[in-house]
């Protein structure tokens, strides 16, 4: 293959290859302006944005998961909704529910904050298992069921969650079938002392958010998400993948599942696009495989980590051409 196969011509599907590169692009350096550093985990969410996938960010207090997640939402021009995760929030604070209407002598629908294109689920893991689920249809099935009716949520759509990962006596843990849910997970870290400086002095007298503008709207991101399916994964491509996944779960109590696989595929096809290109290498899966397959693998005790394992799985498992 060359650069000629990017030239693809734009369709009422979506955009030309290079036309869906440009808008991935600025909604990344958009991104840039706000967030300092980070700049992997800022592609890594767009990538997964632009695959239609979900993203949980799990890190300590106060390094900039929630203003990652807004930046992101604010880089669109569509709609945004945030929810507090707490110990006493209900599934209907999630989904929605039927009120009586007095008026009319009728029950009425009161949509939920999942009823919008970008959802931020922040500190996910401080809500009881029972409302972390209600979340679990929306991101599965882009649908959800409140007294035996079902309503389709926006298009786009996409969950971003914020995860605390201290205080665990103070919060649940997230299920292995809701994990699965999310095609990547992210961790920011603590920035350098340079790029601290640099975030103390954007929040003197204000913050970037408040003055980010959107770069892109909410039919880009549809018309963008219809490229990135269309991006060409060949046979060696995908024997590669089963080949990683396989690998996990050799050397693991519990691998990758096949949903990880094509989770995979996905992310590895958003990358392609990022650089404007119709088709996935072998990198675009080396370069996703870290963020997507250890939060569905369990380790064996006394053994090497999920994430430890990926890294060995990269490094043994040849690329076929």
């Amino acid at each position: 293959m060359n650069d000629t196969t990017d030239q693809t011509a734009a369709t009422g599907d979506g955009l030309d290859v290079e036309a869906a590169g440009e808008t991935a692009r600025a909604v990344v350096d958009n991104v840039r302006r706000v967030i300092v550093g980070n700049e992997a985990v800022i592609e890594h969410l767009v990538t997964a944005l632009l695959a239609g996938g979900h993203v949980l960010l799990e890190d300590v207090p106060g390094v900039g998961k929630t203003m990652l997640a807004r930046s992101v939402a604010a880089s669109f021009d569509c709609s945004f909704n945030r929810v507090q995760f707490t110990p006493d929030l209900l599934p209907a604070d999630i989904t929605g529910s039927n009120v009586y209407n007095q008026k009319d002598g009728d029950f009425e629908f009161r949509p939920g904050p999942v009823f919008a294109n970008v959802v931020l689920g922040d500190e996910i893991n401080r809500a009881p298992p029972k409302t972390q689920a209600a979340l679990l249809e929306a991101m599965e099935e882009a649908q959800v069921s409140v007294d035996g009716r079902t309503r389709a949520v926006p298009d786009p759509f996409t969950v971003i969650a914020t995860q605390n990962s201290v205080e665990r006596e103070r919060t649940y843990e997230l299920p292995a079938a809701e994990l699965d849910r999310f095609m990547l997970k992210l961790h920011l870290g603590y920035p350098s002392e340079e790029e601290e400086t640099t975030v103390i002095d954007r929040a003197v007298g204000g913050h970037a958010i408040d003055d980010i503008e959107p770069v892109a709207r909410a039919e880009d991101l549809r018309a963008v998400r219809a490229t990135t399916a269309r991006v060409e994964v060949s046979d060696a491509v995908q024997s590669y993948v089963t080949r990683l996944a396989s690998y996990t779960r050799e050397h693991a109590q519990l691998g990758a599942s096949p949903r990880g696989s094509i989770e995979l595929v996905r992310a590895a096809q958003g990358r392609a696009l990022l650089d404007s290109r119709s088709y996935v290498v072998p990198d675009d899966v080396q370069a996703a495989a870290p963020v997507v397959f250890p939060h569905r693998m369990r380790a064996e005790p006394g053994g090497a980590d999920a994430a430890e394992l990926v890294e060995r799985a990269l490094e043994s498992v040849p690329v076929e051409k």
